[in-house]
């Protein structure tokens, strides 16, 4: 059964386009391999980080979206932990909720004020 996730890593800034290109393309490859499926790549660009990470003040920003099965994720941040590229990664889970019928409301018994009976 497959998932939906999304995945945003960051890229170190001193990549040239081609090596970016490289980075996001073994990557896409390493999804396709462990059987994701309408992987959507936004290359977000170089952002200033909120904070200095391994001793980075900027990052290139690449989002993946994509349907996978839940194993294929381990492997996929495993290789991005190991990478000398990627400074920093997040996957999340997506829950696509289905619509549902909206809820009939119920009726509201009516309340009947009570007269005092005159004798």
């Amino acid at each position: 059964m497959t998932t939906n996730y999304e995945t945003m890593y960051i890229l170190r800034p001193d990549l040239g386009e081609e090596q970016v290109e490289q980075a996001v393309t073994k990557y896409q490859n390493l999804l396709r391999d462990q059987g994701a499926e309408e992987i959507q790549i936004q290359n977000r660009g170089k952002r200033r980080l909120a904070y200095e990470i391994k001793k980075h003040r900027d990052g290139i920003y690449i989002q993946l979206n994509y349907s996978a099965p839940a194993t294929a994720i381990a492997p996929f941040e495993r290789a991005m932990r190991l990478s000398e590229e990627v400074i920093r990664y997040l996957t999340i889970k997506q829950d696509i909720e289905e619509e549902k019928p909206p809820k009939e409301e119920k009726e509201k018994p009516t309340k009947v004020a009570a007269t005092p009976a005159t004798v």
